[in-house]
């Protein structure tokens, strides 16, 4: 479902306890985070298993979404407190004026062509040599008019390619790596963990989407509702501490994130081992919004409607 039908459908719908999480007897914050199921979120896993949030008085509990889409408007209702969405989600969010913040980065790319943790991938025998003969194919995102596809049209566009008829198909990254081999679909953009599994299966990689994009793509943020953010800007003080704390920590200790891995999905050991892990720096790069921006503008996903970089920003 578009973000705009999902943030219509949020307006309409109250938060019964209003924005704020519920304080317990000993003054500890009961905060619900709208999270997606990858390897991007990690740090506020292992933030939570570290105490980084207990220590602040903050009690966490995540929920899951099938991404940025569909975890704004949860925001905005006061379904959670905060939300991880990806940037372009966020742009078009302030493009239509909905009342949400950001407070603290949440993932960047690694900028290393073929070793970032999200890509374009095919079928081993896929006639699919490079980005450019994406064109006029069938490829999976996790929601319709957001980074995937816009960063997948730069990629095309750089490749040499036309990317006016590309047909995304919209599904969760859970369902890609199967649907890539089955042949639902032609190419698959997968981030961690699927990205692993991919090419476990023999898939091979056409394009780093995000590295394509942008130096050092921040590809996503963490954020709230400007109504908490004026309610209780106590709570968005100390979450926001706990969440740069876990992003610095998870940076720095590779092998806990992917031990962390294991506590939120079903990646096996094997796997964990493996796979690509992000960036977790704790500023986001503006030049690199900026560019999201302009490619959104570029491929309409924002109508009539110019993003405002800095309105998006902390």
């Amino acid at each position: 479902m578009a973000l705009t039908a999902l943030i219509g459908s949020a307006s309409g719908c109250g938060s019964s306890g209003g924005s704020g999480g519920d304080t317990d007897a000993g003054g500890v914050d009961q905060v619900k985070v709208g999270v997606i199921p990858i390897v991007d979120v990690a740090p506020i896993y292992l933030g939570q298993q570290k105490g980084f949030f207990k220590s602040r008085n903050i009690e966490l509990t995540m929920e899951s979404g099938q991404g940025g889409a569909a975890i704004v408007p949860g925001v905005v209702s006061g379904q959670f407190q905060f939300g991880f969405s990806n940037m372009t989600s966020l742009l078009i969010a302030q493009t239509k004026n909905v009342p949400i913040k950001t407070v603290a980065a949440g993932v960047a790319s690694t900028g290393e062509q073929g070793k970032d943790f999200g890509a374009v991938m095919v079928k081993a025998d896929s006639p699919i040599k490079t980005a450019a003969d994406l064109a006029g194919k069938k490829v999976s995102v996790n929601t319709l008019k957001n980074i995937g596809d816009t960063t997948v049209r730069e990629s095309v566009r750089k490749a040499g390619g036309d990317p006016k008829n590309i047909n995304f198909a919209e599904m969760p990254f859970a369902n890609m790596p199967a649907a890539l081999q089955e042949g639902q679909v032609d190419a698959s953009w997968v981030v961690e963990p699927q990205l692993s599994a991919v090419k476990a299966a023999g898939g091979r990689l056409v394009a780093s989407n995000y590295v394509d994009a942008a130096p050092n793509l921040t590809v996503a943020a963490y954020f709230t509702s400007a109504k908490l953010a004026g309610e209780d800007a106590d709570l968005v003080k100390r979450f926001t501490e706990g969440i740069n704390e876990s992003l610095a920590y998870a940076d720095g200790h590779p092998d806990e994130v992917r031990a962390v891995l294991g506590s939120y999905t079903k990646i096996d050991e094997k796997t964990r081992t493996a796979l690509t892990l992000p960036k977790w720096p704790t500023e986001i790069n503006q030049a690199s919004v900026e560019t999201l921006a302009q490619l959104g503008a570029k491929d309409g996903i924002f109508g009539d409607a110019t993003p405002d970089v800095a309105k998006v920003l902390p």
